[in-house]
C-alpha cells in the first residue's frame, strides 16, 4: 500500500475530507479535486494509481469526465454515486469504470472496494512467468499484460484484461458467472452479475464483437462464458 496514490474527485468538500481521512488512515496518499476539469488535469499530471470519481457534479458529470479520461488513460476507476438504481450504475460501468460505490457507504465498504480494485490492477509473479497465448488472431502476452488482435494492440482496463486473461487461461471451458466474479473481482462480489455483463460487453466492443457475433467471448445462456479454442490456437 506504500506510495499508492488515490485521487478523490467530489464537488462536496465534506465527502472529500471524509474519504480522504479514511484512505490516509489506511496508508494511502490522497489527492483531491472538486470538479471535472480539475479531475482530468489531475490524472494527466499526477498519474494516480486509482481514481474515485463522483457521478453527480455540476458542469461536467462523472461519466463525461471518465469518457474523456479513457481517451488517454486506463487507470482503475471507482464511480461514486448517490443513486442506487442499477441503470445509473450500469451507465458508469459502460463508460469505463471498474467498480462503483453507492452513497452513503461505510469506511469498511470503501476500503474493501479500493483494496479489490487495486488487487485487480496488480499482477503477481505467477502472471509474469506465464507464456504468450495465441488463439486465432488474438494474442495475450501474460508477461507484458498486452493484448493484440490481428497484430494491433488493444487497450484494456485492468479489469477487462483480467477478465480476458481468465477466459484465455481456461480456453475451451465454460466458466460459471460465479467463478468469473470470484476470479476477476474477488470475494464480496457474489450476485453482482451486472458487473460481469457490462465488462463482457465492453470487452467485446474492444475486440470488435457483439453478443450475436462473438468469436472470443461466447455466452453460455444461463451458465456463464467461455473462450473457444480455435483451430490455430497455440501456446508459445
Amino acid at each position: 500500500m506504500k506510495n499508492i496514490r488515490v485521487a478523490v474527485v467530489d464537488d462536496d468538500p465534506r465527502i472529500s475530507r471524509l474519504v480522504k481521512g479514511h484512505l490516509e488512515k489506511d496508508g494511502y496518499t490522497v489527492v483531491t479535486a472538486a470538479d471535472g476539469g480539475a479531475a482530468i488535469e489531475l490524472v494527466e499530471t499526477l498519474d494516480p494509481d486509482l481514481l474515485l470519481l463522483d457521478v453527480m457534479m455540476p458542469i461536467m458529470d462523472g461519466c463525461e469526465v471518465l469518457r474523456r479520461i479513457r481517451e488517454f488513460s486506463a487507470l482503475p476507476v471507482i464511480m461514486v454515486t448517490a443513486k442506487g438504481e442499477e441503470a445509473d450504475i450500469v451507465r458508469g460501468l459502460e463508460t469505463g469504470a471498474d467498480d462503483y460505490l453507492t452513497k452513503p457507504f461505510s469506511e469498511k465498504e470503501l476500503l474493501a472496494r479500493v483494496h479489490a480494485v487495486l488487487r485487480r490492477a496488480h499482477f503477481d509473479a505467477d502472471d509474469r512467468r506465464a507464456p504468450v497465448f495465441n488463439n486465432g488472431d488474438l494474442s495475450i502476452d501474460y508477461a507484458q499484460h498486452v493484448v493484440t488482435l490481428n497484430g494491433k494492440e488493444i487497450g484494456l482496463t485492468p479489469t477487462e484484461y483480467r477478465l480476458l486473461a481468465c477466459l484465455g487461461q481456461n480456453a475451451g471451458r465454460t466458466l460459471l458467472q460465479e467463478d468469473l466474479l470470484l476470479n476477476v473481482w474477488g470475494a464480496g462480489y457474489e450476485g453482482e452479475a451486472h458487473l460481469l455483463r457490462v465488462n463482457v460487453a465492453r470487452l467485446r466492443g474492444k475486440l470488435g464483437e457483439d453478443a450475436t457475433g462473438s468469436v472470443y467471448v461466447v455466452t453460455r445462456p444461463g451458465i456463464g462464458y467461455m473462450m473457444p479454442q480455435l483451430d490455430s490456437a497455440s501456446t508459445q
